[in-house]
């Protein structure tokens, strides 16, 4: 165990935790926190890895009210732990993480249902014109919080190197096992997708949208444009929908008489 990893991920984790409600709301997303993580493990390219894995895997995620979807946080910083220390496959370690995940749902709750009995200083503060008073409510929010998250991932820290050992043997032993979650983290991926397709897709984008897939396999298979499958779909991409936009969508703009601000 290195002691230097430990502390540098505590304080990550803990600013990315504030993060999720506060500051920026973009550095904890795991595109953005797993390669940081993975640069303090000593793993960027896992990290970067990971990230985009499982970026796609809470792209269509949200939460709505007080209901959350499993923890983006916890699960990207246990993801990247299984993944480096416990030496998993990568997809098995995703798979894995989700139970963090879906824990870290259950921190967050707890962290809101304390903090509404709160909300009455916070009320009191403000109609006191103290704005020191309501500062120090969202401090206690934050640091609740933030060190809820920081002990979860130093837990899992420690875990995760202790039972490396333990995962390599299962992993030689009951490999039926770690198959089995590593598929469930494969198809993650798509599920996630799948929900921000859901919400977003229009009957008329099918066809693009199958496009999409056949070009991404028809790249992905040709040796020497393979790295840049990515890259290139959505070079592709940009073309068709700028097309489109010039033929359509200013067309239809100067039927109905020009543009308008707004949207």
């Amino acid at each position: 165990m290195n002691i230097l990893e430990i502390i540098l991920l505590a304080i990550v984790t803990f600013i990315f935790a504030i993060d999720q409600f506060s500051l920026t709301e973009i550095a904890y997303r795991p595109i953005i926190a797993c390669p940081i993580i993975g640069l303090i493990l000593g793993d960027m390219y896992t990290g970067l890895v990971v990230g985009g894995t499982y970026e796609l895997m809470m792209i269509g995620n949200m939460p709505v009210g007080g209901a959350q979807p499993p923890n983006a946080v916890l699960g990207a910083v246990v993801a990247m732990i299984f993944a480096v220390k416990a030496k998993m496959d990568i997809n098995a370690a995703l798979g894995a993480s989700m139970i963090f995940a879906t824990f870290g749902q259950y921190v967050v709750t707890l962290t809101f249902t304390v903090m509404s009995g709160l909300m009455a200083e916070a009320d009191k503060a403000a109609h006191e014109g103290n704005p020191a008073g309501i500062t120090k409510v969202n401090v206690i929010s934050c640091l609740i919080l933030g060190s809820l998250f920081a002990v979860i991932a130093v837990i899992a820290y420690v875990g995760g190197v202790a039972m490396s050992p333990a995962l390599e043997l299962l992993a030689e032993k009951a490999s039926w096992f770690m198959g089995g979650l590593s598929a469930a983290g494969g198809m993650m991926r798509f599920v996630g997708f799948a929900i921000l397709l859901k919400i977003m897709l229009a009957n008329d984008m099918w066809g693009y949208l199958l496009a999409g897939f056949v070009c991404a396999l028809v790249i992905g298979n040709i040796e020497a444009l393979s790295p840049s499958t990515l890259l290139l779909a959505a070079f592709i991409g940009f073309a068709v929908a700028f097309n489109d936009f010039r033929l359509n969508g200013l067309k239809k703009k100067v039927e109905e008489g020009g543009f308008s601000d707004g949207i």
